[in-house]
């Protein structure tokens, strides 16, 4: 039973890394899910329920720094919400495409929700950009996030 709590932990912890970068998946709450089991796979003695509900608090505490990076990113080059759903349709378009397609998919999805609402191609360009670097701000935030969730759930392991 031991083995298989490992297995679907690392499991968990390794498609929640991706579902980080890919906005289809619910990756800080995978990693946490993983986290949780392997600290069930130990009977709770090396890692426990504090340590737990932090590290629960931290993936909760993702989803609010990606909205915030997606919106400053966007409010700073005044995108309108056509250009926000653009953006957020062209990343689960882009996920078909590889990585090309999840850093194109949301420029694409902005540039052409703003330039539906203001036929100025040189303004749904900087939408585009400015709303795509806001998203990718909020990818590696989550990133470094989740780095911190492992780093903190081996140093509770290990001590």
């Amino acid at each position: 039973m031991t083995l298989l709590l490992w297995l679907l932990a690392a499991v968990a912890v390794a498609v929640g890394i991706v579902g980080t970068v890919l906005p289809a998946l619910p990756g800080p709450a995978l990693v946490w899910a993983g986290l949780l089991l392997a600290a069930w796979a130990e009977g709770f003695s090396r890692v426990g329920g504090w340590t737990l509900a932090f590290l629960g608090l931290l993936a909760l505490a993702t989803y609010g720094i990606e909205l915030a990076a997606s919106a400053l990113g966007a409010k700073r080059v005044g995108a309108s919400g056509r250009a926000l759903f653009g953006a957020a349709l062209g990343g689960l378009v882009g996920i078909f495409f590889g990585l090309p397609g999840l850093l194109a998919g949301p420029f694409l999805g902005a540039f052409l929700g703003e330039l539906w609402r203001e036929r100025d191609w040189r303004r749904a360009g900087r939408v585009g950009l400015g709303t795509s670097v806001g998203l990718a701000l909020g990818i590696a935030a989550k990133l470094a996030v989740v780095a911190a969730m492992l780093g903190l759930f081996a140093l509770a392991y290990l001590l």
